[in-house]
């Protein structure tokens, strides 16, 4: 459960659940840093590069699922490609 206080001094203190914060304090002190430290790396990092300090995107498919959905899509737009509306027809192209 994430949770936002807000300190009397107009502070906040984020609150994460516990298995997150177990992990990521492991992590950290893998690395010889707290949690407190990390954070601090984080928004200083987000301040200097003026944004996220790292990728963020999708899952990616690597190459051969990316080259068989290119393939699937040209397949698709291929007007001389014949189509299968059901099973039945499905398995019939397939033992042709």
């Amino acid at each position: 459960m994430k949770k936002i206080k807000m300190n009397a001094d107009g502070g906040k203190t984020f609150e994460q659940g516990c298995e997150v914060k177990a992990a990521a304090e492991q992590l950290f002190n893998e690395l010889g840093l707290n949690l407190t430290t990390a954070v601090n790396i984080f928004l200083r990092q987000a301040i200097r590069t003026g944004g996220i300090p790292f990728e963020i995107k999708v899952n990616t498919p690597n190459e051969i699922t990316a080259s068989a959905i290119a393939e699937g899509r040209r397949i698709m737009r291929d007007k001389n490609t014949k189509g299968c509306h059901n099973m039945d027809e499905l398995k019939a192209a397939l033992k042709e």
